[in-house]
């Protein structure tokens, strides 16, 4: 279905022709239209091609969008309706096997993220609220029809899983079981979503948690979930925690915490740890350093996000723990992803009236072009398991 006049209005070549600038525009638009081209040529994507993968303009001043505001013109434009594709992970997967995103690294609204990035600490107490109005207070509601039964919002484990539900409970016994969890163990749980791990811990494990977060939604959600347990959940920033543990978890949080606060979520895991205890970090991440995230991604999903690199936590996690175990299972995400996407297109007529046709192009295209990346190994999930001053005798990893 065509959303485009739904979404964008007419077509404005038209309206660009009747321009004072028109001429001049209309040689903006055939160089940018010949270099965008040939951009999605060159990742084997044609412009109204016959593949699933290839794209269907309907909106000639995409072509000047993306080249001026490269992956945030191709992500805006995408949700008014200026282009369309069939397969939009597959589309994504190409576009970064073929590494186009080194072809305009230097485009304004990635250098303007950058500089904010370095000149302010975007991930501060103050300005960590903003992902959890954004994104995570969204509605429960849509977040369970689309999650599942689970209400798991990281990376599956589909290992010897055959569906959602199954994968998410293998992650979540992964995770006890690399941290060992023993009956009666406290354990301190940082940036905690719905609840699901504290209560998958507490049921099979017997431990008792303690669970930082900064939505009001998902706490409210977290604390009803949790009910009759040895749990309790604190609206608090991670950087509030106090106590004593035996072990510490970060599932999903790292991604909002920033390269100026890396060290500073090391040093309260480490604070808050006994000794020989055990710190297991989830986390999506980055192939290579950088300081902020992509520029729609910032703007429409994760505002003041971004993904680690080895090289930076290896820095912030020096002299203060042993890295025991570092599993990568990026892969998982691609099928987590496609799998989030299908439920939350099956159960779209129920939520239509309240999210309109743009927030549905919107969460369509986060879903997919993340499926697309990972798929394409630009970005990783990994698992890693720290110790403080080390585990006697060694740590056996565990898959």
């Amino acid at each position: 279905m065509r959303l485009k006049m739904e979404l964008s209005g007419q077509n404005s070549s038209e309206q660009i022709q009747r321009s004072p600038h028109g001429i001049k525009n209309l040689l903006v638009m055939d160089f940018a239209k010949d270099r965008i081209t040939r951009i999605l040529h060159d990742a084997g994507i044609t412009v109204q091609g016959d593949n699933d993968w290839d794209i269907v303009v309907y909106d000639e001043r995409f072509y000047s969008r993306v080249l001026l505001k490269w992956s945030l013109g191709f992500g805006e434009s995408y949700m008014d309706g200026w282009w369309d594709t069939k397969a939009l992970d597959q589309l994504i997967y190409r576009l970064y096997a073929s590494r186009t995103e080194n072809k305009n690294n230097n485009n304004l609204p990635n250098i303007l993220d950058m500089c904010k990035a370095r000149l302010m600490n975007q991930q501060s107490k103050n300005r960590a609220h903003k992902v959890a109005h954004v994104h995570y207070d969204l509605g429960n509601d849509m977040y369970a029809s689309m999650l599942g039964d689970t209400m798991q919002y990281t990376c599956a484990y589909w290992k010897q899983a055959k569906t959602l539900d199954e994968a998410q409970v293998n992650k979540l016994d992964l995770i006890c079981r690399k941290l060992h969890l023993q009956k009666g163990e406290k354990v301190l749980e940082l940036g905690c979503g719905w609840g699901g791990f504290a209560k998958f811990a507490a049921e099979n494990y017997g431990v008792v948690v303690d669970a930082y977060n900064i939505s009001r939604e998902q706490v409210e959600y977290a604390r009803n979930r949790n009910r009759g347990l040895p749990v309790t959940v604190h609206l608090s920033d991670y950087r509030d925690a106090k106590g004593t543990y035996d072990k510490v978890a970060a599932i999903g949080l790292c991604e909002h915490v920033g390269y100026k606060n890396y060290a500073t979520l090391m040093e309260v895991a480490h604070r808050c740890l006994k000794k020989h205890g055990l710190f297991l970090l989830h986390s999506i991440a980055n192939n290579f350093s950088t300081t902020n995230c992509d520029p729609w991604f910032n703007k429409y999903i994760f505002p003041n996000g971004m993904l680690p690199s080895v090289k930076q936590l290896g820095e912030a996690m020096e002299n203060l723990f042993i890295m025991e175990d570092w599993h990568n299972f990026g892969p998982d995400y691609d099928k987590t992803l496609v799998a989030w996407y299908q439920n939350f297109d099956h159960h779209w007529p129920l939520y239509q009236e309240k999210y309109g046709a743009q927030f549905y192009r919107m969460w369509k295209y986060y879903l997919l072009s993340l499926a697309g990346s990972f798929r394409a190994r630009r970005i990783q999930l990994w698992q890693i398991v720290m110790s403080k001053e080390g585990i006697p005798g060694g740590y056996e990893s565990i898959r």
